[in-house]
This record gives C-alpha cells, sequence and structure tokens, in this order.
C-alpha cells in the first residue's frame, strides 16, 4: 500500500492571517531608474549581484512547491526587471507545472516586453502587470531615470494582446506635482479596452528614495478627480485580502483600482510573502530584515516548508498601521530588491 502523504498544517501568522500569496524576486537588476525604487543618483548603472548569487531555477521550483504545501496559491513574480533573466520562459513553465499554483504572474516595466509575450504566454503565464507612470513620453523618459522608452513600452503592451494577455493590469504610482497630471490620460487610454488601471500611493518603501508625505495624493482625491469625469460606483473585491479597493465605470466602460497603503492601510487582510533574488524570505514589504532560505532549500521542499511554516506563526507585520508612530522603524528593504 502506497504511504499517505500528508500536507503540514496551513500556518497562520499571529494575527490569524494565512499565507496564500508569494511574490518572487527572479532578479535583483533593472534596465530602469524609477526615481520611487531605484534612483540613478543612489543606484549605480552596473548595480547587481553576480548570476551564481541568485536562486537556480531548480532552488526555485523546490521553494515555490514547499510554500504550495502552506497554501500559496498566487505566485507573482518580480525583480528588478523580471524579463532581464536568461530563460525566464523555461522558469514559468516549470512554475505552471505545479500542482496548488492557481495563478501565476508576472509584473514588468515593459520594455522588453515585445520580444517575449508570445513564449510566456506559451510556457503558462497568465497575467501581466506593467508599471507605467506616465503617457507623456518625455515625462515618462525622465521617470524611468532616462532610460525608458513609451512607444517600446506601448508596443509591449501591443505583443502581450496579440499573445492572449486579454486583462492586463497597469500600475501607476501617483506623486503629487510629479505625475499626478497623468491620471485622466491613464484612463481615457485604457477605458473600454478591458485592461485595468491602478493608481498606487506613493510609499516609504526602502530608505533610498527620498520619501516625502507631501508627495502622497490620496486614493480619495483621485478616485473623486476621476469620478468627476466618467462616474463610478465601488465594487466588491475580486477575493479576501485583495489590496486594491475596485471602481467600475458606470457607464459599462472596466474599472479602476486604488492601493491606498498610506491613508487606508490594508495590513489586516495582508496574505503575502516575499522572496528576492538571493533567496531571502521577507514577511512585509517594509521589514527591514529578511531570513536566508537558501541552507534549508538543500533539504527539500518539505523541509522547506517546515521552516516557513515556523516563520510565518511568527509574524507580526503590520508597518501601514504604525507609520509614524514613536519608535517605528523607517529602515525598509529596498523596493526593487523584493518586487514592490
Amino acid at each position: 500500500m502506497n504511504a499517505v502523504l500528508h500536507a503540514p498544517p496551513m500556518p497562520l501568522d499571529r494575527l490569524g492571517r494565512p499565507l496564500h500569496d508569494l511574490r518572487l524576486s527572479v532578479i535583483e537588476a533593472c534596465n530602469f531608474r524609477c526615481g520611487y525604487c531605484m534612483p540613478a543618483d543612489r543606484v549605480p548603472d552596473d548595480y547587481g549581484m553576480d548570476a551564481a548569487a541568485r536562486l537556480s531555477f531548480d532552488e526555485i521550483e523546490t521553494l515555490v512547491r514547499g510554500l504550495a504545501r502552506l497554501g500559496v496559491r498566487k505566485l507573482r513574480l518580480t525583480g528588478g526587471e523580471p524579463l532581464l533573466r536568461k530563460r525566464l520562459p523555461e522558469l514559468v513553465a516549470r512554475l505552471a507545472a505545479i500542482d496548488g499554483i492557481d495563478d501565476l504572474a508576472l509584473t514588468t516595466n515593459g520594455a522588453l516586453l515585445a520580444g517575449q509575450a508570445r513564449a510566456l504566454r506559451a510556457a503558462g503565464l497568465r497575467r501581466i502587470t506593467i508599471s507605467l507612470d506616465a503617457l507623456d513620453p518625455v515625462l515618462f523618459r525622465a521617470l524611468s531615470g532616462g532610460r525608458g522608452d513609451l512607444a517600446g513600452v506601448l508596443a509591449g503592451v501591443a505583443a502581450a494582446e496579440d499573445a492572449g494577455f486579454a486583462r492586463i493590469k497597469f500600475n501607476c504610482v501617483v506623486q503629487r506635482g510629479v505625475n499626478d497630471g497623468q491620471v485622466l490620460p491613464l484612463v481615457e487610454r485604457f477605458r473600454g479596452s478591458g485592461h485595468i488601471v491602478r493608481f498606487i500611493e506613493y510609499m516609504d518603501v526602502g530608505t533610498c528614495n527620498g520619501w516625502d508625505a507631501a508627495r502622497v495624493v490620496p486614493s480619495a482625491a483621485l478616485r473623486d478627480r476621476i469620478h468627476a469625469r466618467w462616474p463610478l460606483h465601488p465594487l466588491d473585491p475580486n477575493y479576501r485580502g485583495e489590496v486594491a479597493s475596485r471602481y467600475g465605470f458606470d457607464d459599462g466602460a472596466g474599472e479602476v483600482g486604488f492601493v491606498s497603503s498610506i491613508s487606508a492601510p490594508f495590513c489586516g487582510e495582508c496574505h503575502r510573502a516575499r522572496v528576492s533574488a538571493d533567496g531571502r524570505l521577507y514577511t512585509c514589504l517594509f521589514a527591514a530584515e529578511g531570513t536566508d532560505l537558501r541552507p534549508v532549500l538543500a533539504d527539500g521542499e518539505a523541509a522547506l516548508a517546515d521552516h516557513v511554516a515556523g516563520l510565518w506563526t511568527r509574524r507580526g507585520d503590520r508597518y501601514s498601521e504604525l507609520r509614524g508612530r514613536a519608535g517605528v522603524s523607517r529602515r525598509h528593504v529596498e523596493m526593487f530588491l523584493v518586487g514592490g
């Protein structure tokens, strides 16, 4: 008789939150230098670890298999810029075949997407999110640290559509006096397309982005601005713990979303862990330290699952709810290491 394999119990953290989502960075390097993430004056052009320091595809597969045992169902590949990782479609195919992973997605700046969209779709990628902070080509280039070409990104969008990605999400980090004038043009560009624009409040992630609360535009103000032009109504979340608040257009032309970590923290519903390209687990976007998983990865997926379960049960992160209180540290992992 075959032995029955029992999965470990699904761990809950100290606030009763399960582990359902994983953001996995496949590379720490990026071809852009966006000021809120990887500013050019703080991160040199030659930044990036030796390839051997990154998790191998075998290690990544073991990691994801182990976390799937703990209840992870949503997996998002991030960077840096994940399309810089060599042979990425090969990795996607391996991860898409893992039992339990129901949602495999990728976040990209879109600059390299035109040449890879079809291969990624064929490998099993089902969803793409593109960071897009402006539709004005001059402003777009400036916001990317002088490295981004809007036409190339829009070509990547077209290639993704042609490959079968019918519902792309576009993330725009809004900064007052910087790109808040791009909100209505972005909505207008993608209304009725089947795609979704999401506006993200400028967050105090990392320590190198010079965050200033005065540059935060609350989601409520953006929602009211859009509503005045195209009336909106609230929509229910797609699932428990969804970070974006959803609003539909009254005329049926789709929806927009708002991620409000500053004005309306959602820590109580956070089911997400992050792993950096070199294999460190971070239990919060605003964590200061990560835990190196590489040594236990060598022992296989079951050992990895047991180890992470123990780490997760000790998790008590809720930085966004505590922001600004005395004694709360502003020393956080840099966004480009854990994918935002």
